[in-house]
């Protein structure tokens, strides 16, 4: 049986990857944390992008931690940009 994948995944993920090159490289141009994080939740973003294309359901327990993990990152990431002085 073939693996059918929505492409919109795929798009998603190749972004993601996109996202987390520009946030270490945009760390190491402005020495700031803030595109670490988001790198790292962008990461995250990927890896349950990744499983969901290797068959594993969306709605998994795993994935959602993931993903409610990555949120909290770019929350933090905001927050911190925000409020910092």
């Amino acid at each position: 049986m073939a693996l059918v994948v929505d492409p919109v995944i795929i798009v998603n993920l190749i972004f993601c990857i996109v996202i987390v090159a520009l946030g270490i490289v945009g760390y190491k141009k402005v020495k700031s944390t803030v595109p670490l994080y988001i790198a790292a939740a962008f990461g995250l973003f990927g890896i349950s992008h990744f499983a969901t294309i290797l068959g594993y359901a969306s709605s998994s327990t795993v994935l959602v931690i993931i993903r409610g993990l990555a949120y909290i990152i770019v929350i933090y990431a905001l927050y911190k940009m925000a409020f910092s002085k």
